[in-house]
C-alpha cells in the first residue's frame, strides 16, 4: 500500500512539475525524497535535484536542494569502490558546486579520477595442430581449465598453415601447440612457414621424439619457444603456456 502511494504521489509530483506548478511539484518531491532517504539514496538524490529545480523556476535559492542531493549521491559512491559509482561521484561534485561546496566538489571529482574502467581480458587464439583427435580433445580440455577459450584445431599441417596465416594477418597473436608427426607435412615445415609468415609466432612442440633428437633440435633451434613431450601432464602445458605468455608480453 506504501509502495502504490509513492507511485501515486510521484505521478503526481510530475504532473505539477510539466504543467509548471512548482509549489506543489516541490513539496511532493521532498516528501518522496526524505521517504526513500534511507532505502535508495540515488532516487532520494535525484528526487531533491527535480525539488531544485522548482525553486529555479520561480528564481529562488536551491543550494539546499542541491547539497543533499550532493551528500546522497556521495553516500551512495562510498559504499562501493569500483567504477560502477563514478557517475555517482560526478553527481555530487556537480551537486556541491551548485551549493557552493568547492571543497566537497573538487574532492568528489578526484574520487571519480581514481575510479577507471576494468580492464575486459579476452585470451588469446590457441592453435592445436594434431592428427589424434583424442590427444586434441585432451588438450582442449587442459587448456580450458588454464583459462583459454579460444581454441582452434587442425589435424593437417597444410590446415594448419592455411588458418594460421588468416590469423597472424588479423594480428590475432596466437599459440600453436604443434605435433611433429602429422600425415600430410612434417611439423618442422608447418613451424617454418608459420615463422615465415611471422618471425614471432610462438610455437610450443608437442612429440614423442626425445629433445636430443636431430629432426625436434633443428626445429627448436628454428625458433621454436617450448617442448612438451609425450606423455604430459597439465603442469607440463601450464608451464609451456605461461613461457609463451612470458615472452609475448616482452615482445
Amino acid at each position: 500500500m506504501a509502495d502504490k502511494k509513492k507511485k501515486l504521489d510521484y505521478d503526481l509530483a510530475f504532473t505539477h512539475f510539466q504543467n509548471n506548478q512548482n509549489i506543489s511539484a516541490y513539496n511532493l518531491f521532498i516528501d518522496l525524497a526524505e521517504k526513500y532517504k534511507k532505502i535508495d539514496s540515488i532516487k532520494a538524490g535525484l528526487l531533491y535535484v527535480l525539488a531544485g529545480e522548482c525553486k529555479s523556476r520561480q528564481n529562488k535559492d536551491n543550494r539546499d536542494e542541491a547539497l543533499q542531493a550532493g551528500q546522497l549521491f556521495l553516500n551512495f559512491a562510498k559504499k562501493e569502490n569500483n567504477y560502477s559509482v563514478k557517475s555517482a561521484y560526478l553527481c555530487a561534485a556537480k551537486c556541491f558546486l551548485k551549493s557552493g561546496n568547492y571543497d566537497k566538489a573538487k574532492k568528489a571529482f578526484q574520487e571519480s579520477k581514481k575510479l577507471q574502467a576494468p580492464l575486459t581480458e579476452t585470451s588469446r587464439p590457441v592453435v592445436i595442430v594434431d592428427d589424434s583427435k583424442s590427444m586434441i580433445i585432451k588438450l582442449q580440455n587442459y587448456l580450458k581449465k588454464l583459462g583459454y577459450d579460444n581454441l582452434l584445431s587442425f589435424e593437417t599441417g597444410q590446415n594448419a598453415i592455411k588458418e594460421s596465416q588468416k590469423l597472424i594477418k588479423s594480428s590475432k597473436n596466437p599459440i600453436f601447440l604443434l605435433d611433429m608427426g602429422l600425415p600430410d607435412i612434417e611439423g618442422d615445415v608447418v613451424a617454418e612457414k608459420i615463422l615465415e609468415e611471422n618471425p614471432k609466432s610462438q610455437i610450443i612442440l608437442i612429440t614423442a621424439d626425445e629433445k636430443t633428437s636431430k629432426r625436434v633440435n633443428k626445429t627448436i633451434r628454428s625458433g621454436v619457444i617450448a617442448f612438451i613431450q609425450k606423455p604430459f601432464t597439465i603442469n607440463d602445458l601450464k608451464d609451456a603456456m605461461n613461457t609463451a605468455e612470458s615472452e609475448y608480453s616482452i615482445l
